[in-house]
């Protein structure tokens, strides 16, 4: 996990109002910054500070929001700053969006430092762990871009997000992906509920990824619910069945 910088720690201004409650989350919106950020913050976190208060001010007193914009930022150093927090309503997604997702900022831009530097997907990573752990998030990864016209998070963040948002290096080097089961088959789908061992063995993996789903080898309206999602994150056709791609890709897809 990375070291939370607190607000008092990076010498946060105060917010102009009171937060909105946010309770729970589909998931979490990764962000860039949209202008230059100079690469010299890789080697000082001074900068990273800096920078941090900066964007602070431009929300403030440019765009005249309550506080900055975002749930956390994360720095080259795998430093995590806490914006606005758990439970409170981002400002950076977009109007209409920002109850959907928490918002993180990796400390990269559309100059200078453009490609992520392992600190600050790691720093993304721990401050999305954080807020599924402490802040009721979902297991969705987003860009800013889905769902809004723009550029952020920038193409190197925004085409790691895409390959599903991997931890540099991973815990065996990061390069083989596990290799999925032979596909059973049959289409697991519901209704009527489906049961066997297949079921099963989709539905340990499912928890393996991190989804709250009971492995009873009955494929009910909470299976379904949970490959829906899962295929929604996949990019690939949300019917709540699993077929041979969503079997496959249960395994074999980035972990988040």
């Amino acid at each position: 996990m990375a070291d939370l910088v607190s607000r008092r720690d990076w010498n946060a201004r105060a917010p102009r109002g009171d937060y909105t409650q946010l309770d729970s989350t589909r998931g979490v919106k990764v962000h860039y910054t949209g202008g230059r950020v100079d690469p010299g913050i890789v080697g000082d976190h001074n900068g990273c500070v800096s920078l941090v208060q900066s964007i602070q001010r431009g929300h403030m007193d440019g765009n005249g929001w309550v506080d900055i914009g975002y749930s956390f930022v994360a720095c080259p150093h795998r430093k995590v700053f806490v914006g606005r927090g758990l439970h409170h309503l981002p400002a950076a997604n977009g109007a209409g969006l920002n109850a959907g997702h928490y918002a993180v900022l990796g400390l990269v831009g559309n100059a200078g430092l453009v490609q992520p530097p392992d600190g600050v997907l790691h720093g993304i990573l721990d401050a999305i762990d954080h807020l599924r752990e402490r802040g009721d998030a979902g297991m969705e990864i987003k860009g800013h871009r889905d769902g809004y016209a723009t550029d952020c998070p920038g193409e190197a963040l925004y085409a790691w997000v895409r390959r599903g948002a991997p931890r540099p290096g991973g815990g065996d080097g990061g390069t083989t992906p596990p290799e999925a089961p032979p596909f059973p088959g049959r289409l697991l789908k519901y209704p009527p509920v489906m049961r066997g061992e297949d079921v099963r063995t989709w539905q340990v993996q499912m928890r393996e990824r991190g989804w709250d789903l009971e492995a009873d080898g009955a494929y009910g309206g909470g299976s379904r619910d949970v490959c829906r999602r899962f295929q929604r994150n996949q990019g690939i056709e949300v019917d709540g069945v699993v077929g041979p791609t969503t079997w496959r890709l249960s395994w074999e897809a980035p972990m988040p």
